[in-house]
């Protein structure tokens, strides 16, 4: 989950490609808000022997990926219990906040880590920064993801480089590593 720009659609590309790489079914679904605005930005990613529907339902989901707070808050309730939440600790303001008409929910994360046993945050944006380019913070977050769940980090550093264009390529194996690493 995330809003418009951050990734969430490459993000979720990647992993379908990785799941193809270690022989699994896989079924994508995307759910577009005003993604060219800032909009949430959803996508549902199922992987398994046989998958038949893309969908998740709430309380299903064993991971939610959440390039921002709010979007985190707004789809915690797909978290099956004992699942894992990955976080980029980052605020983007909703237009209803951009233009004074709401404001800013408070206390988002901190309610996440006390409801959530394996809720996790991290500042991706920084560590892409570190990489070359704040841009790479979904890459960043899918390094993290690996490390978190031992994932195969070779396969999935081939699936990043299966759906990230050539030039690209250096900054986003960067990113993918610098979240891995920094993650324990």
């Amino acid at each position: 989950a995330g809003v418009g720009g951050q990734g969430t659609l490459l993000a979720s590309k990647v992993l379908g490609r990785y799941a193809v790489l270690c022989g699994k079914d896989c079924k994508l679904s995307e759910v577009h808000g005003m993604s060219q605005r800032g909009g949430s930005v959803t996508t549902h990613v199922r992987i398994g022997d046989k998958v038949h529907s893309p969908v998740i339902w709430a309380g299903a989901a064993d991971i939610i990926l959440a390039f921002e707070v709010l979007e985190a808050a707004r789809m915690k309730h797909f978290l099956r219990p004992g699942g894992i939440m990955l976080v980029n600790d980052v605020k983007v303001l909703p237009m209803p906040c951009i233009t004074g008409a709401a404001k800013y929910p408070e206390g988002l994360k901190e309610d996440m880590l006390e409801e959530i046993n394996g809720a996790f945050f991290i500042s991706a944006g920084e560590m892409a920064e570190e990489a070359g380019s704040v841009r790479s913070a979904n890459v960043v977050m899918l390094g993290a993801l690996c490390r978190l769940c031992g994932f195969d980090r070779e396969k999935m550093t081939k699936a990043i480089a299966d759906c990230v264009p050539e030039k690209f390529m250096e900054l986003n194996l960067k990113a993918f590593s610098i979240g891995y690493d920094r993650v324990k």
